[in-house]
This record gives structure tokens, sequence and C-alpha cells, in this order.
């Protein structure tokens, strides 16, 4: 069954209220919501009930990507807006960058002697103690 171009499997709960009613996925998301003055939004979700995705009948839309520990990855908007982020073992966020060329970078970086002679522009010797 379709209802307002989302494919319905399954089972669903649906609220009717006063001005509007809504539908829900058997997890308990709002997939659809709909008012008496026509207004809709709708709503996707991943496997692991992250909203992917909304849209909404004034034209607006935006959607998410999550890394596999649910970590918000990519965000982007009808705007044009987006954001992107990185994310270390320990789930702290070590990387971001938007559209608005905010940069935030907290990523460790291994180099080489070669590498640092190159930044610095000169050479440089490594002092220590030999065994």
């Amino acid at each position: 069954m379709k209802l307002k171009g989302i494919e319905l499997n399954g089972t669903y709960k649906v609220r009717c209220y006063d001005t509007r009613f809504a539908v829900y996925d058997e997890k308990g998301n709002a997939i659809y919501q709909e008012n008496n003055n026509g207004y809709w939004i709708k709503w996707e979700y991943d496997e692991k009930g992250k909203q992917i995705y909304v849209e909404n009948s004034s034209g607006y839309w935006s959607k998410s990507e999550y890394d596999e520990k649910g970590h918000m990855i990519y965000d982007e908007n009808i705007n044009g807006c987006w954001s992107k982020s990185e994310y270390d073992e320990k789930g702290n966020r070590i990387y971001y960058e938007n559209s608005d060329g905010e940069i935030i970078d907290e990523r460790v970086r291994e180099l080489t002697i070669e590498e640092i002679e190159k930044l610095l522009g000169y050479k440089i010797k490594i002092k220590g103690e030999r065994k």
C-alpha cells in the first residue's frame, strides 16, 4: 500500500488527532504527519533508527549519514548547507568541516622526517642516545 508516496509494508500505527494524523513505523518512529491545512512532513530512518531523510510540503529536505557507531558523519539540506565529521575509535570528533568554510582538524598525523623538513623549510637532525 502507498500513502502519500510512502510504501507501507507490514503493520503501522496511525494516530488521528483533531487537526492532524500521524503514521509510525514498528519502532515507534514517525514516518508521516499531515495537518488539516495540507501541510505534511515525512521521515526516513536507517536500520539503527537514525533519521536519514526528512522532507515537507514546503519543499524543505535534509539528509544525513551515520557511521557504524551511530555518529553523524554527513548532513546536507536544500539550502546547500552541509557538514561532515570524522571520529576516532573512542567516539571523539576529530574532524569537522562545513559549507561555511569552518574547519576543525584535531586528527593526529604521522609524518616522515622528509615531510617535517618540507614543512619547516630546512633540514633537521635527530639526536638521541645510542644503546
